[in-house]
């Protein structure tokens, strides 16, 4: 956990200064977890515009996952693991009317579109030990990584999701 930490807040340059666009507030968060069997910690970069829209712009991923058997299909697996936690934690609100879920489909479920999508920088931890889940990973670390940015931006607790239209005008 120690080593995955440590690594993730070199590549991502935590401690050194976020410089925003005009206009917006930026903030790094972190999480770590270890989870199906892999370590695994990202840092979030994010800026948050004056109407209150999240925007990530960058994620470092590092990943212990045991062996690697196919080292690029962890780092896709990884990708797609944060694109998929990103857009649950900025808009992947489920309604419901009569006992029935609303959304039925990607037309009405909003979905990280490849101009939003973030630079992602994704590091695998060399190791021996046996192999490690490198799916779902990246989606667990993904939402606190970014709600823990959205603090350091704004100074507001995100506390339920989705994080859009949460945040107060300061």
């Amino acid at each position: 956990a120690r080593k995955v930490l440590d690594l993730a807040a070199e590549k991502a340059g935590w401690g050194t200064p976020l410089k925003p666009a005009a206009g917006m507030r930026a903030g790094r968060g972190v999480a770590l977890m270890h989870v199906f069997g892999s370590y695994i910690a990202q840092v979030a970069e994010v800026e948050v515009d004056a109407d209150h829209d999240v925007h990530v712009r960058r994620v470092t991923c590092v990943i212990d996952c045991g062996f690697a058997v196919n080292p690029l299909t962890v780092e896709a697996q990884m990708e797609g693991g944060i694109l998929f936690g990103l857009s649950a934690a900025l808009w992947g609100e489920i309604t419901l009317a009569n006992g029935r879920v609303q959304q039925s489909n990607f037309h009405d479920v909003r979905v990280m579109r490849m101009n939003e999508t973030p630079r992602i920088d994704v590091h695998i931890v060399p190791s021996g030990e046996a192999p490690g889940g490198a799916g779902e990973p990246g989606t667990s670390v993904a939402i606190p990584a970014v709600v823990n940015a959205v603090f350091a931006a704004t100074g507001q607790r995100v506390r339920t999701l989705p994080i859009a239209g949460q945040l107060e005008k300061s």
